[in-house]
């Protein structure tokens, strides 16, 4: 078999060619159309094309009038047979046959196109390898019914080395590989193993056939000494003299045929002669019915044998039994009264159990709840429905409007839905209000639970309307032949117990009244084997199972029941829900109904930032000139510094009041008012959104205490600044009109994926995103972890096992929230993984202008001498979660080699197994490493992780921990290639 074939592939074709009872040729159903158009384009091209002279091109797709009918068909040259002859392959149906060279036109190469017809063969069949002609084309008949110009649907399970596809075909609800084989005209494909097992039967079985048996020769006739060597008894001594005698008849018939011959014998000797042969022929037919007789009579002595033992067995049965008998009548009585006593005891404890369920009264009362007591949609909850679709559909059509008048016309049509809406609102929760929600749904799911502890787990439900009916109808008539047998069996006991009393009067011997004893005592015998029969059969009936026809029946029902109240309990969830919505969009609608927001505060802000920037921009031109000054003073310089300080604060918190000001502003413009953005575009809401808020434009470069760092801004700027006791760094992106968007795209992406459980996410944060004035640059404000780099910690104090296990699970846990959002990284190596106080993993950002082919193709993948691209990345394939994922792998055997050595083998990939380490880790390095891949949430599961958070901490913790004033990438050699590659290779380093 081959692989390439995808397994389960599903698709419609439309049978076209039937080879056998299990091989056919189909295609596509959309092809049809194509093939319709290549028809007709055909019949207007082939007719006026000439024949086919010379050798013919098996690469071109010709055309011929082959049928009858005189269609044309398009073909392919298969081979040449000889001059005359070519072998072709019609491209629509599949088939081939040898036709005349000059029957065979060439069509225009527009028309040319690759076959459009499969072959196909069903799946788990095979033709017999007895199948007679007539068998043969029976079964292609059979299967060209089932599959010709039919839409047919397979699932493909594998594919001949030869293009053949193995299917599993159905048309409609008619499993067709089920159908073929019914008829006899396929059989199952059986494994090798057993088809060697029959093959050698069958050739046992052709061994033993009658024509090929060989009488074995005995091995006494070759013996030169015949002689019998055991003893011979009285049967064998008959046989003797029957051969002696025969040997002498021998003899007489050999003489007289001597004496014929001779010619010297007389007539009357001729005649003695035949009597004496007459008598020898008698005397053996005697001898043979003798011997018969004897046979007859050894028989009848053993069957007389054997008839005296069965008698003899016979009479001691019978001796037994009539022991029994005598001893049972003598107890009988007493026996008879137990065995009553025993059933009415039973009886009575079955009467007093609980028997609903044997006849569904818990499945009646169940159905009474759901159909009886069920909630009904309220009729304002399609209204409201309704009129939130209006209400969406108007907000959408304000966000998407740019036209000015439209806009307006627009919003007056949203206020005037938003009344409505407010109105269907109320009109819901005063509705919903008097409905018992809460009840209701706690009486379903009681009685959801109980049935389920007696029925079982649930089936699809049965979508008729007369289930419950047929229920009914099954259950009354049970619970009339139960009450018949019931009462049955109290009249009988009544009977018994009238008869006792009627009795015990025979037997007072106080009494002086007269009985009849024949009356009174009656026919006692039938009274209790009719108490007995009566008692038996409610019993029967108590106890037993119910049939296939009744558990059907009762399972309906039950599943009717579970479904009624799963499609009860979803619609009290959906009205819980808008009710939910509606009093919260009341809730608000009071505050934003008749008011409409402004940008006053937010453009208060801006103006208040703008005065206190311009203040500290004069601050820093006064302390530049004050620098230069003669009359320089250090207190003096102090009391600037201290001032810039100051005034650096407070843009700060100017600019987080801004912050939160956007995120108003941005709430207010999704959930109420998407027109605030095209009404105050001075505002730059939208900005602010796009960029996932982190875009300020009040915050500058310029205005912070930024030292560059010269030594890793070669090819792109990069300063160090502090802001509120947090060292931060500015990664200065170069960007122009084109790639400005798509850099502040790909930053909101990121800071959304890491908003979502931020500190938890296992990424590094993004603080701002700021554009600089002077220069086409765009700065990204992130987090300073100087020296904590993996390259850095394994240059300076490498990380322990444990150490780096903690690391790596909250890498693996970046991976997650990266992949979550459909982000591949690209770009994770040493120095953009860190380990923050050697206990807390995370992920690094990497370069936003670049895309992830080109962040993965970059120079610094690499630790050591091991690289982190993935194999199908340096066979030219894009980046993907599976090639961050290798990268992965080789970080977590780079940490936990520990300096051990490891080779590589001959795709890249590292050698695991030779590396000596803990078997869980040298598992999972495994599932890492291979073609396929772990995901980053399988890793955070695997056994490695299960006890991370419990490993102490290293003793060099967070209180040992201090920071370097030179960055992680500083501790690598600090060679001109390291300098070269800084801004891949820097502080939170983007590659």
């Amino acid at each position: 078999m081959d692989g390439d074939t995808e397994y389960n592939k599903v698709e419609d074709v439309v049978g076209c060619h039937v080879e056998d009872a299990v091989t056919f040729w189909a295609q596509n159903v959309s092809r049809c159309n194509d093939l319709l158009k290549l028809s007709c384009a055909l019949a207007d091209v082939c007719p006026r094309a000439n024949a086919i002279f010379g050798k013919p091109d098996f690469s071109k797709i010709y055309g011929g009038c082959f049928s009858e009918d005189g269609c044309w068909y398009r073909c392919t040259v298969q081979q040449v047979i000889n001059d005359e002859k070519c072998q072709v392959l019609y491209i629509d149906y599949g088939n081939s046959e040898i036709l005349n060279r000059s029957e065979i036109v060439e069509i225009p190469v527009n028309l040319q196109c690759p076959s459009v017809a499969k072959k196909y063969k069903l799946w788990g069949l095979q033709i017999p390898t007895d199948q007679n002609l007539n068998m043969f084309d029976q079964g292609k008949k059979f299967l060209s019914s089932l599959v010709f110009e039919k839409e047919i649907k397979i699932r493909h399970k594998a594919k001949h080395k030869d293009g053949t596809i193995i299917v599993q075909a159905e048309y409609e609800k008619t499993d067709i590989g089920e159908e073929v084989a019914k008829t006899g005209f396929a059989e199952k494909c059986r494994s090798p193993v057993n088809t060697k097992n029959d093959e050698e039967k069958k050739a046992d079985l052709m061994q033993n056939q009658p024509w090929s048996i060989k009488v074995p020769v005995p091995l006494w006739i070759n013996r030169p000494d015949r002689s019998l060597s055991r003893p011979r008894g009285r049967f064998e001594h008959v046989v003797a003299s029957a051969r002696n005698e025969n040997f002498m008849g021998s003899r007489m018939f050999v003489t007289k045929e001597k004496m014929l011959a001779s010619g010297s014998v007389s007539d009357s000797s001729l005649e003695k002669i035949r009597k004496d042969q007459k008598l020898v022929e008698e005397n053996e037919a005697l001898r043979k019915e003798n011997e018969n007789l004897m046979q007859m009579q050894k028989e009848l002595e053993l069957k007389v044998e054997q008839l005296k033992c069965e008698l003899q067995k016979e009479k001691e049965a019978s001796r037994e039994t009539a022991e029994h008998f005598e001893e049972t009548l003598s107890k009988y009585m007493g026996t008879k009264m137990r065995s009553l006593v025993a059933n009415v005891k039973v009886l009575k404890e079955i009467r007093h159990t609980n028997k609903n369920t044997r006849f569904g009264e818990d499945l009646s009362q169940a159905i009474q709840v759901v159909t009886e007591g069920c909630l009904t949609v309220p009729c304002s909850l399609e209204k409201l429905q309704k009129t939130w679709v209006e209400y969406d559909l108007a907000q959408e059509m304000i966000q998407l409007c740019k036209n000015v008048d439209e806009r307006d016309e627009l919003i007056i049509k949203r206020n005037e839905v938003q009344e409505n809406l407010y109105s269907a609102v109320e009109e819901l929760i005063l509705e919903v209000d008097q409905l018992p929600l809460s009840e209701r749904s706690r009486t379903l799911q009681e009685l959801s639970a109980s049935l389920e502890v007696v029925y079982g787990q649930v089936c699809e439900a049965d979508e008729s309307e007369d289930v419950f009916e047929q229920f009914f109808k099954w259950k009354r008539a049970k619970m009339e032949e139960f009450i018949h047998v019931r009462n049955d069996t109290n009249a009988a006991l009544q009977i018994l117990t009238d008869w006792f009393s009627g009795i015990i009067k025979c037997f007072d011997l106080m009494s002086e009244a007269s009985l009849n004893l024949e009356k009174v005592i009656g026919n006692v015998d039938e009274v209790l084997k009719k108490v007995e029969l009566d008692i038996c059969k409610e019993l029967d009936t108590d106890l037993a199972e119910h049939d296939e026809a009744d558990k059907q029946i009762i399972t309906s029902a039950y599943n009717k029941v579970i479904h009624k109240i799963r499609q009860e309990q979803h619609l009290i969830i959906v009205i819980q829900n808008k009710y939910l919505a509606s009093v919260e969009f009341k809730k608000q609608a009071v505050e934003w109904l008749n008011r409409r927001p402004n940008t006053d505060n937010l453009l208060s802000i801006k103006k208040t930032l703008k005065n206190l920037k311009a203040q500290l921009r004069w601050k820093l031109v006064e302390k530049s000139n004050f620098e230069e000054s003669d009359d320089y003073s250090e207190f003096e310089m102090t009391r600037i510094k201290d001032k810039i300080a100051e005034l650096r604060n407070s843009v700060l918190q100017e600019i987080y009041k801004e912050q939160e000001e956007y995120e108003k502003l941005t709430y207010l413009v999704q959930k109420w008012f998407p027109e605030l953005p095209l009404l105050h575009p001075e505002a730059g809401i939208l900005n602010y959104m796009n960029s996932g808020g982190l875009l300020t434009c009040s915050l500058e470069r310029d205005l912070l205490d930024a030292k560059p760092m010269k030594e890793l801004s070669t090819k792109r700027p990069l300063v160090c600044s502090e802001i509120q006791d947090q060292k931060v760094l500015l990664k200065g992106y170069s960007v122009d009109t084109n790639s400005e968007a798509k850099v502040i795209e790909r930053v909101a992406k990121y800071h959304r994926a890491w908003g979502q459980q931020k500190e938890n996410s296992g990424l590094l944060q993004l603080m701002f995103l700021l554009f600089c004035k002077s220069d086409p640059l765009v700065y990204l404000m992130v987090p300073y972890y100087p020296g904590a780099s993996l390259a850095a910690l394994q240059a300076d104090a490498p990380l322990t096992l444990k150490e780096a296990l903690k690391v790596m699970k909250g890498v693996a846990q970046g991976l997650h929230t990266l992949h979550g959002a459909s982000i591949v990284h690209g770009s994770l190596h040493g120095n953009n993984v860190f380990a923050v106080n050697r206990k807390q993993g995370i992920v690094g950002d990497f370069d936003f202008t670049k895309s992830e082919e080109q962040r993965a193709a970059a120079s610094t993948m690499v630790v050591g001498t091991l690289s982190l691209v993935s194999p199908e990345l340096k066979m030219g394939q894009p980046a993907s979660l599976a090639s961050d994922m290798y990268a992965y792998g080789c970080l977590l055997l780079w940490l936990c080699a520990q300096n051990k050595e490891f080779g590589i083998k001959e795709d890249g990939t590292p050698e695991v197994d030779a590396v000596g380490m803990d078997d869980k880790v040298k598992s999972l390095l495994r599932n890492l490493l291979c073609c396929n891949r772990l995901t980053a949430e399988q890793v955070l599961k695997d056994d490695c992780f299960l006890l991370v958070d419990a490993i102490p901490v290293s003793p060099q913790s967070s209180e040992e921990f201090e920071p370097h004033e030179e960055h992680d990438s500083e501790k690598v050699d600090k060679n001109e290639e390291n300098a070269n590659n800084s801004e891949e290779n820097g502080v939170n380093s983007t590659e």
